[in-house]
């Protein structure tokens, strides 16, 4: 659970307050934090730590017979590491919902089959701020930035040796898919994930550790949103 709580001798929590947004005597808007990185780095665990409402962004993969899907390069595997087996419209549209009126519908993906099995409700009872975690959550910081509902992005990072070894293990737990698929998958990103890494920073995500991205949580929490500045290629 985030500590937003002032510190003993009575001052506010330490952060560093550039560019946070000042908080004012109107009520705080819901905006949303955006929480990306590797497959494997730890986004789920995290999310869950912080305590705020989750939306789980993997549930807008595409279907496994969607056309569209993306194929690795030189195989006839599905490339569902590639943005393009993903629905960024619906996951933004949610985002939007849950921001305006604290409540939308999502589909519940089951990844072993490469299917949407359901649907639910997703609740959030106006908190004034959630966690949209994914692997691709840094290819909507752009948009959620410009619609106004962008409090933070954030990139886990970490050693991809951990990463792999994590990833495969909890995939293999789950049945995610073959183990060939997860063992050719797993050494394909463990190679990619710097290159990864700087990609999503490049998106906007701020690319850190666990503990500073419950810092960054934490205050964005306590009313204080950071909105990363965009990017200008060069």
């Amino acid at each position: 659970m985030l500590n937003t709580n002032p510190r003993s001798d009575g001052s506010p929590p330490r952060v560093n307050a550039s560019h946070w947004c000042p908080v004012s005597s109107s009520p705080i808007p819901t905006r949303v934090v955006l929480l990306a990185g590797p497959s494997g780095s730890g986004k789920s665990s995290l999310a869950a730590r912080s305590g705020l409402p989750v939306l789980r962004l993997d549930d807008f993969y595409k279907e496994g017979d969607d056309p569209t899907l993306p194929l690795v390069t030189g195989s006839t595997d599905i490339d569902w590491d590639s943005p393009l087996s993903w629905d960024a419209d619906a996951a933004v549209e949610a985002i939007v919902e849950l921001c305006r009126s604290g409540r939308t519908t999502v589909p519940v993906y089951d990844i072993a089959t490469s299917a949407r099995v359901d649907r639910e409700a997703l609740d959030i009872a106006r908190t004034p701020l959630f966690v949209a975690e994914g692997i691709f959550a840094a290819d909507i910081v752009g948009r959620c930035r410009e619609l106004g509902v962008l409090a933070d992005a954030l990139c886990l990072r970490g050693r991809p040796s951990t990463t792999f070894r994590r990833r495969l293990a909890r995939d293999l737990r789950e049945g995610r898919k073959s183990v060939g698929f997860l063992v050719r998958r797993g050494w394909r990103l463990m190679r990619a994930e710097r290159g990864i890494v700087a990609r999503q920073t490049d998106l906007g995500a701020h690319p850190c550790g666990k503990a500073e991205a419950l810092g960054r949580l934490a205050a964005a929490a306590a009313g204080r949103c950071r909105t990363p500045a965009s990017r200008t290629p060069a």
